[in-house]
């Protein structure tokens, strides 16, 4: 089987509002239990604080944000930094101010929240690997492998 590259999901770091949890649980769920051989997370505060790789391989490769508010945080900080994120899911959108903005410790997670941001995130995941050009990005020389995993 011909190895994928990897796309990576950058999740909002607000710890204050419920947005921010939802976004960071569901990026944690991609990475172990619904894509584990598909994505690579990236570490927003890293990003930010001019982590190199990071930066290079929201470049160069497919990239979602999932923002857990209306600000738009990761997106907007990605776009700056690296250029164009092939999606961005913005969970306001998703599930409204009232639930993203709310205290997080005044208001629990439900799973009603969990599985309608799942199937967006993963809509959203499913149509950025189907739309991706992974042939044109190895022949461009830029695709070295995932950094993240032993590929010996």
């Amino acid at each position: 089987m011909e190895e994928r590259p990897k796309i990576g999901v950058i999740s909002c770091s607000g710890e204050k509002c419920t947005g921010g949890s939802i976004a960071r649980m569901i990026t944690r769920k991609m990475l172990d239990t619904w894509r584990p051989h598909d994505v690579v997370t990236v570490c927003l505060p890293l990003f930010i604080a001019g982590g190199s790789e990071e930066r290079t391989f929201a470049k160069d490769f497919p990239t979602i944000t999932i923002d857990g508010c209306k600000k738009k945080c990761a997106y907007r900080i990605t776009e700056k930094l690296s250029g164009k994120v092939n999606a961005c899911v913005d969970l306001s959108e998703v599930l409204g101010d009232e639930h993203c903005e709310s205290d997080i410790n005044h208001e629990p997670i439900s799973e009603d929240l969990i599985i309608k941001t799942k199937k967006e995130v993963l809509q959203v995941f499913d149509r950025i690997r189907a739309e991706a050009n992974f042939k044109e990005l190895k022949q461009s020389g830029n695709y070295q492998g995932c950094g993240c995993v032993d590929e010996k």
